[in-house]
């Protein structure tokens, strides 16, 4: 068994992908009987993961560029979280260690510059979340021979659906995601002008946003001057524990984005037995099997969207079908078990030598 450094922007759980990634390579490593030093740039608190050490640079460059190189020391093997936190790795020859990095989309896709090209390139490994990514990053800055697909999973094995069906409770659409008003290509545009129509065929129906953000005001405005406003919520911050109601109201889940890498929330829906709506633009189309577990949409087809969401709320066998053919895909693809072989097969080599 290898003694590994797991240095993390931050492991604390309900921080996002990367954080949940770090998280879940933290607890597959140390259950598989590694040694594993987790060094956190944000935290300020243990986690309480399976490690055998833990340490917090509470938000201080130089102290978590310190704590890397001292972990490395002892270490035989380093997995940065990202290419951003990788800047830490020790460069001195007497610290340098096989490491591998996590690429999880569009760092590597649109803002990589020089250093953090080279980075990559000179990776031992690059743990990637899906074909998706590989290729982008393929077309614009060459091979990563180092590159192994690693597609990521929930946090557990625990199936959570599909969702009982009550005929008293109206079909609801839920968006779950960060609002950014800098970014916009989670789909919330293309569903509140999807909408109208939708709710012309199904006039019960409910549209839920939920997330927080810079961008929520300028959504709760947009969804006041929609023609059918009384019919959408724009929930905002939702917190952890208030998840799991909300999740039991969803019917299906729709995020039709232009810009995943893999989209996790995406798998915890079909954990919660919902079908999903995707896009075409990205790895949804990837994690989400069109026509099976839901439908991955062209966006630029402006029906499209709407046609699909409606296919799902008067179609009760339809509905019916895709929420089975979500739990099972989930079952087989993305349980925290299935990334844990994933990724310790990814590393194996790699910890090994």
């Amino acid at each position: 068994m290898s003694r590994i450094l797991l240095a993390a922007a931050t492991l604390e759980a309900g921080r996002g992908g990367i954080a949940r990634v770090a998280r879940m390579s933290a607890r597959a490593l140390a259950e598989a009987g590694h040694t594993v030093d987790a060094v956190s740039y944000l935290d300020a608190e243990d986690p309480k993961l399976p490690v055998a050490s833990f340490a917090a640079a509470m938000g201080s460059k130089a102290r978590f560029a310190l704590l890397c190189h001292l972990a490395a020391a002892r270490a035989d093997v380093a997995i940065y979280d990202s290419v951003g936190i990788a800047r830490a790795r020790p460069r001195l020859p007497g610290l340098r260690r096989p490491h591998a990095i996590w690429m999880h989309g569009i760092e590597a896709w649109e803002q990589l510059g020089a250093a953090a090209k080279a980075a990559f390139l000179g990776a031992d490994l690059v743990l990637v979340n899906s074909d998706y990514t590989r290729a982008r990053f393929t077309a614009l800055h060459g091979p990563s021979p180092a590159g192994r697909v690693c597609w990521l999973a929930t946090e557990d094995d625990t199936a959570l659906g599909p969702p009982e069906v009550d005929p008293k409770k109206p079909p609801c659409v839920l968006l779950l995601s960060r609002v950014e008003a800098t970014e916009g290509y989670k789909g919330h545009a293309e569903l509140l002008a999807a909408w109208p129509a939708v709710v012309a065929r199904a006039p019960t129906a409910r549209l839920i946003f939920a997330g927080g953000g810079s961008g929520v005001a300028a959504l709760r405005e947009a969804a006041a001057s929609s023609p059918v406003a009384p019919s959408i919520e724009v929930l905002g911050f939702v917190p952890e524990n208030e998840l799991a109601g909300l999740w039991a109201r969803a019917s299906v889940f729709a995020m039709p984005s232009r810009g995943e890498g893999f989209g996790l929330v995406y798998i915890e829906a079909m954990r919660h037995g919902l079908p999903v709506i995707a896009s075409r633009h990205d790895a949804g189309a990837e994690v989400n099997v069109d026509g099976v577990t839901g439908f991955n949409v062209v966006l630029d087809d402006a029906g499209e969207l709407a046609d699909r969401l409606i296919a799902l709320l008067v179609d009760e066998q339809l509905m019916q079908r895709m929420c089975e053919a979500a739990r099972v895909r989930w079952t087989e693809h993305f349980r925290y078990s299935a990334f844990r072989t994933r990724l310790l097969g990814a590393v194996g080599e790699l910890v090994s030598g």
